[in-house]
C-alpha cells in the first residue's frame, strides 16, 4: 500500500478524550458523572446523524455546538439531574478544553513534515481553542469543520473537504479516527483509513472495513508510514 502524502485526523475521541470531561461532570452530578458523559456523547452523535438525514427546505441543520447542548439537556433529563445555568455552561465549555490522549502529540509529530489536518464535526469556535490550548497545536497544520460542507460525517461531502484543501486524491490521504462508523465512511470515500479501536470493538458491517485496525495512536505511530 502506498504511503499517504498527508494525514487527516478526527478530533473528538481520536486526538481528544471526550471522557475527560467526566471529572467535571462528577462535580455537578456525584456518582453519575461517568454515565452522564457517556450518554451525552451518544446522543451528540445520534443527533448529528439524524440532522443530516432530516435536512430539507423546512428543516435546517444546526451546528455541532447546538447539538452538543441539546444532547447534554437530553442526558440530564433522562438521568433526572438538575443543573443551574452556570453548571450547564461550564460543562458545555468543557468541550473546548478536553484532554488530548497522551500518545496523540507523538503520533502527530512522527508524521512531519507531511501535512496533518483535523477534520471534525465540531465548529471552528469549538475546535480552534481546543487545539490552541493543547500540546497538539505545534503538530496540527490546519482545522476543517463540517460546517463548510453543510452536513455531518459520514457524508462524502465532508471527506471531500480534505481532498479540496490538500489537493490530493483520496487514496493519497491517510484518515485516522477512533470511530468505527467514521473510518468506514472514510474508506467508502476512498481514503487510506486507520481505525484507532481502543475498545476492541468489532469492525462495522455496513461498509468497507478500514485498511488498518490499531489499538492506540502509539501503534499507529509505530507503523512504517
Amino acid at each position: 500500500m502506498q504511503r499517504p502524502s498527508a494525514f487527516v485526523f478526527d478530533a473528538y475521541g481520536t486526538l481528544f478524550d471526550v471522557q475527560s470531561i467526566s471529572a467535571l461532570a462528577e462535580e455537578f452530578a456525584p456518582r453519575q458523572g461517568g454515565i452522564l458523559t457517556q450518554l451525552w456523547r451518544t446522543k451528540q452523535l445520534e443527533y448529528s446523524w439524524l440532522q443530516s438525514l432530516m435536512l430539507s427546505p423546512t428543516q435546517a441543520r444546526e451546528d455541532f455546538s447546538a447539538l452538543t447542548a441539546h444532547a447534554l439537556d437530553y442526558a440530564l433529563s433522562q438521568l433526572t439531574i438538575a443543573l443551574d445555568a452556570d453548571a450547564r455552561a461550564r460543562l458545555l465549555d468543557g468541550y473546548r478544553a478536553l484532554a488530548p490522549y497522551p500518545d496523540a502529540a507523538p503520533a502527530l509529530e512522527s508524521l512531519a513534515p507531511r501535512p496533518r489536518w483535523i477534520l471534525s464535526n465540531g465548529t471552528r469556535a469549538m475546535l480552534d481553542p481546543l487545539v490552541a490550548r493543547s500540546p497538539l497545536a505545534p503538530h496540527v497544520d490546519g482545522v476543517l469543520s463540517v460546517d463548510a460542507a453543510g452536513v455531518y460525517k459520514p457524508s462524502p461531502r465532508v471527506y471531500q473537504l480534505a481532498v479540496d484543501h490538500l489537493r490530493l486524491a483520496p487514496a493519497d490521504i491517510g484518515f485516522v479516527s477512533s470511530n468505527g462508523w467514521d473510518a468506514t465512511g472514510a474508506k467508502a470515500f476512498g481514503f487510506t483509513t486507520y481505525w484507532i479501536n481502543r475498545q476492541g470493538l468489532p469492525v462495522e458491517r455496513h461498509g468497507p472495513p478500514p485498511d488498518y485496525v490499531l489499538g492506540s495512536l502509539a501503534e499507529f505511530a509505530a507503523l512504517d508510514l
